[in-house]
């Protein structure tokens, strides 16, 4: 068995709770009412995610070697 690595966003919702997307799992979406519950329901998004992937023949991604950074824009 191997470790694999995913980045998440985690994104406030308007009327609460909060809103996971898993940028390399395509359709990998999920929510939880707090971060926790937002977390722990990503991880099962993921590991059925992965599942799906291995059942299909698919290749499985990693973003162990992705690299991250963000950008300051001035916009007027």
């Amino acid at each position: 068995m191997r470790e694999l690595s995913y980045r998440i966003f985690i994104r406030p919702e308007p009327e609460g709770g909060y809103t996971v997307i898993v940028p390399s799992l395509p359709g990998c979406i999920t929510y939880g009412e707090t971060i926790e519950e937002a977390k722990e329901l990503a991880l099962d998004a993921i590991k059925a995610y992965l599942e799906s992937l291995k059942k299909h023949g698919e290749d499985i991604p990693d973003d162990s070697a992705t690299l991250e950074g963000m950008l300051s824009v001035k916009y007027a």
